[in-house]
């Protein structure tokens, strides 16, 4: 008799089974990737206009009082303005934050004005909610 050489169809079938199970696992990974890659471009934004709002808040004039805004893209700032405030030509978000909302608070260190204040500024990203807090101080010049 002549023996008869290849694959039987069991060994077919367990091959098949194996590159399926490594098919599902790589394309699991590429979605977490994919995922990791878009949470982190939104946390390098934030920290990116975070640091910018820090940085145009501390450029101004300080104020006494305490004061707090909010500039959510795409609409008008609200909140109880610090002194320095242009209303004929308000602060807004740059193009480009389409879904955050940046929040700036000003809080007087002590109960009376030391000429220090700390500077609170929030970043939200749509529904996630809170992305980033940072916290700096303003002084009196």
């Amino acid at each position: 008799m002549k023996k008869e050489k290849g694959f039987t169809l069991v060994e077919v079938l367990i091959a098949l089974a194996i590159l399926g199970i490594i098919g599902i696992a790589l394309l699991g990974s590429l979605a977490t990737a994919a995922k990791a890659v878009i949470v982190t471009d939104e946390r390098a934004t934030a920290e990116s206009l975070s640091r910018s709002e820090m940085e145009y808040v501390k450029s101004q004039d300080y104020s006494l009082a305490e004061w707090s805004y909010e500039l959510p893209a795409g609409t008008s700032p609200t909140g109880n303005f610090p002194d320095w405030w242009d209303s004929d030509d308000p602060h807004t978000l740059p193009a480009g934050y389409t879904g955050f909302t940046v929040t700036a608070i000003a809080t007087p260190i002590h109960d009376t004005d030391d000429g220090i204040q700390k500077i609170t500024v929030t970043i939200e990203y749509l529904e996630e909610g809170v992305i980033l807090n940072l916290e700096g101080y303003k002084t009196a010049r």
